[in-house]
């Protein structure tokens, strides 16, 4: 091939091609992408939500143990990232526990005092108990919360009947959630009412929204047993029905639970009470990173866990804040 070209072009023509071949492959650009970092994207912006969760047996009375690595945690389809599980006992274990009697319950609730008094000293002496009653849309607060349970069983007393009024059940509850310190302690509410909202009979109820809501964000369990109401209202099957009703969605929302005895005021109030005692037993503080909105809102979380027998059980939405 180079006689062929020596032959057929003038001394000197091929140098210059040469050269052009050479120079031409010298300057050409290299690729962009070999010399242009690659692009990563921003990480995900999260925030740590608690919330606190029961641990209950499926099938028998044993609640199974719980580690942190048992436990899953959904937002949607999304699964979230587990920062910490923490079992509420020993040096975990402050817990603040408000008795709220309705006062417009029948006299029958006065039979029920010793249960509540046994149920009182067997708490243990991490415990700190209040007592009030629902008056007039307010919750009256006759003893604030004491280690002193033996205080606490003081305040107890009959409730006035039908002589206090009207009024919805749930603004008392909203009323105590509303002015509850602030602190580290679990903060869990146990209610004696018939639940029946006078102001709002109908199938909505936005008071009994109300407080679902205040205690989804501060995070407060309720708990509830079914009184009769103390004159008409107590013997109106409609509104015993509705009542019942209104309390179960209170507790379930709550991630607590509502006990009845057919459609009157349980004969003891015993075993409930020690059913609730063995949940706040088996508890824990959950922690867990959450992609949040641009407002604070609520969502639904989802809890699951391989545990056999084991159910974990807690408020149906989560207050999650806006982002940062």
């Amino acid at each position: 091939m180079r006689d062929f070209i020596t032959r057929i072009l003038p001394t000197g023509s091929l140098c210059v091609i040469l050269c052009i071949g050479v120079l031409s492959a010298s300057t050409s650009p290299r690729p962009v992408e070999s010399v242009l970092p690659a692009q990563q994207s921003a990480p995900e912006t999260t925030v740590s939500v608690s919330m606190l969760v029961s641990v209950e047996a499926k099938h028998s009375k044993d609640v199974p143990v719980v580690t942190k690595e048992d436990v899953r945690v959904f937002q949607g389809k999304k699964r979230l990232q587990v920062a910490d599980w923490v079992p509420l006992q020993g040096n975990q274990a402050a817990l603040e526990l408000l008795l709220l009697i309705d006062d417009a319950s029948s006299m029958r609730v006065a039979t029920q005092l010793d249960d509540f008094r046994q149920f009182m000293n067997a708490q243990p002496g991490t415990t700190a108990i209040a007592v009030g009653y629902m008056q007039n849309g307010s919750a009256r607060i006759v003893q604030n919360f004491t280690k002193e349970h033996s205080q606490a069983e003081k305040a107890l007393r009959m409730p006035l009947g039908a002589e206090v009024g009207e009024t919805s059940p749930f603004f008392a509850v909203t009323d105590a959630i509303k002015h509850w310190p602030e602190d580290n302690a679990r903060h869990e509410l146990i209610l004696i009412s018939d639940g029946v909202d006078p102001l709002q009979p109908g199938g909505t109820d936005s008071y009994l929204d109300e407080a679902i809501e205040r205690a989804q964000q501060a995070g407060t369990q309720i708990y509830a047993i079914y009184a009769s109401h103390a004159g008409h209202f107590g013997h109106t099957l409609w509104r015993i029905n509705q009542g019942q009703s209104n309390l179960s969605r209170l507790t379930d929302e709550t991630g607590g639970e509502a006990y009845f005895e057919g459609l009157e005021t349980p004969i003891a109030f015993a075993p409930f009470l020690s059913e609730i005692a063995d949940r706040l037993n088996h508890q824990y503080r959950l922690t867990f990173l959450a992609a949040p909105s641009k407002k604070p809102n609520f969502q639904h979380v989802k809890l699951e866990t391989e545990v056999q027998n084991a159910e974990l059980v807690a408020a149906s939405k989560v207050y999650i804040p806006a982002a940062k």
